[in-house]
């Protein structure tokens, strides 16, 4: 029984949900009267028939001929139901709206596609998605980077560091009387200004880093990655030069799939180290991960 109270309520719900949506479809076109109604004339009349009832209206109510505000409101309504019905597709579309009102969604679509599909220029929709998504990227990496700021300014070494920097610009003699009492609001955020506070993973926003700008400038970047792929074929490959330190870097980071960062980190002795054993060769980087699986081992 609760059952199928269940059912007849989804039902009811369903129906009611449909005909809301379905009405839609009849008033996109002309509100809710129909378009052959307003203009007196049958589903069949040809176009000069349609013609010839709209001028005859527009005579009568024409804002110019009457200055009565219903007649106004009425040629507007007469003048949106030539508009759709002088037009063979629009008129095709109309009838097929009228036949077929379950298919609201479709009925819509194609409605607002030949409204406003042919007046909008695809570069233009093109060029206003990525402005809106590059600002919101914009918002977000401020978002993250403030969060991770005031995070970092919460930690023992963010306060130590703060305070090393006031000891060291009044001489040493600073807040000795003060003993352990908290800084300053005014002076803290002085200070902070003068750290450079570098986050791993959460670096300061910046234009050039957005998609709109990297779109922009895709051609030039494309243009110069193979510029460089060009350059590198024509030295390693053909002329078989030996690899410059910083091409060899780059071929043992890739090798190592280390970040950047990573990589930067690592000591000078550790990266020549590297180099030297020209990891991206597959044997010597076979051999490279045996060692350290036996460091790892030993270790253990």
């Amino acid at each position: 029984m609760a059952r199928r109270i269940a059912i007849h309520w989804f039902a009811l719900t369903v129906t009611i949900v449909l005909s809301l949506l379905v009405q839609p479809c009849f008033s996109i076109y002309c509100d809710e009267d129909d378009c052959y109604d307003l203009l007196g004339v049958t589903q069949n009349a040809n176009s000069s028939e349609i013609k010839k009832a709209y001028y005859k209206l527009s005579l009568k109510h024409h804002p110019d001929k009457n200055p009565d505000p219903e007649s106004k409101k009425l040629f507007v309504k007469i003048a949106n139901a030539y508009e759709i019905l002088k037009n063979e597709a629009t008129r095709e579309q109309y009838d097929y709206a009228l036949a077929h009102p379950e298919e609201f969604f479709y009925n819509t679509a194609r409605y607002y596609h030949a409204y406003y599909g042919h007046k909008t220029d695809t570069r233009a929709v093109l060029v206003g998605l990525l402005l809106i998504v590059s600002i919101f990227q914009y918002l977000n990496q401020w978002t993250r980077y403030n969060q991770a700021i005031d995070m970092v300014k919460k930690t023992p070494a963010y306060k130590n560091k703060l305070r090393a920097l006031e000891l060291q610009r009044t001489g040493g003699m600073a807040n000795r009387k003060k003993g352990n009492k908290p800084m300053d609001k005014k002076v803290e955020e002085e200070l902070g200004k003068e750290l450079n506070l570098d986050i791993k993973g959460t670096e300061k926003p910046s234009v050039w880093d957005l998609i709109g700008i990297r779109f922009i400038l895709l051609p030039y970047t494309l243009g110069k990655l193979l510029l460089w792929y060009g350059c590198w074929f024509w030295r390693y490959n053909v002329k078989r030069a030996p690899y410059s330190w910083e091409d060899a870097s780059y071929l043992t980071r890739r090798s190592l799939r280390a970040s950047l960062d990573s990589w930067i980190s690592i000591d000078e002795s550790t990266k020549e180290d590297l180099i030297e054993r020209r990891l991206w060769e597959k044997s010597n980087f076979e051999s490279y991960v045996a060692e350290m699986r036996k460091e790892s081992k030993r270790r253990r």
